[in-house]
């Protein structure tokens, strides 16, 4: 989820799904965005190991279990809040994990408060909280070194008080010219991303 668009939200959700299924999982993909790219993604690729429904409603949170069946995890990928902002907060009520890819830079950084105020307003409609990351996206660099704009930036969001994973996705070709391609996710940094999730969900 985010505030705005083209910040790899869909990207996210495609290579992470892949990522959790090569893990053993299966996952199920739930396309929240009205633009449907990620099922379009799907299929271009001839279809993905995975299936992929498109759900753009109001009413998410009540309507994805009657697709579950038997999968043991669901990514959903949410529109932009500022044009979609029924549909993700619907998807923010459901999913047990809320992920806001960033890029670090300061226009990104800058759109996190208003971000915060949706988290909280959902949190309140919630039995229980969700748990909330960051994941710093088209990063300078694809480990968490602790220098630079990478840095500066990981930094500044925990001093907000904001959880940034240990992940961190680099700017690749890989990952910004893969829509409509099969994805190949062995070995990339989001294998580690879906193992740093499965173990948070364990530890919750």
């Amino acid at each position: 989820m985010n505030l705005k668009p083209g910040v790899g939200k869909t990207t996210s959700a495609v290579w992470l799904a892949h990522a959790l299924h090569e893990s053993g999982l299966s996952p199920l993909l739930v396309d929240g965005d009205p633009a449907a790219s990620a099922l379009r993604w799907s299929e271009l690729a001839e279809g993905f190991p995975f299936p992929v429904i498109a759900l753009p409603v109001g009413d998410v949170h009540r309507r994805v279990n009657d697709f579950l069946g038997e999968r043991q995890a669901v990514v959903l990928d949410a529109p932009q809040l500022e044009d979609h902002a029924r549909i993700t907060r619907s998807i923010m009520r459901y999913a047990s994990e809320w992920i806001v890819p960033v890029t670090p830079a300061p226009i990104e950084l800058d759109r996190m408060a208003p971000i915060r105020g949706e988290m909280e307003d959902v949190q309140s409609l919630r039995a229980e909280p969700a748990r909330t990351a960051v994941l710093l996206n088209r990063t300078n660099r694809p480990d968490a070194t602790r220098t630079g704009p990478d840095a500066d930036a990981r930094e500044a969001l925990t001093e907000w008080g904001f959880d940034v994973l240990d992940t961190q996705i680099a700017r690749l070709d890989l990952y910004a010219q893969s829509f409509g391609s099969a994805v190949e996710v062995t070995g990339s940094a989001y294998m580690d991303l879906a193992d740093e999730l499965i173990k948070r969900q364990e530890e919750a």
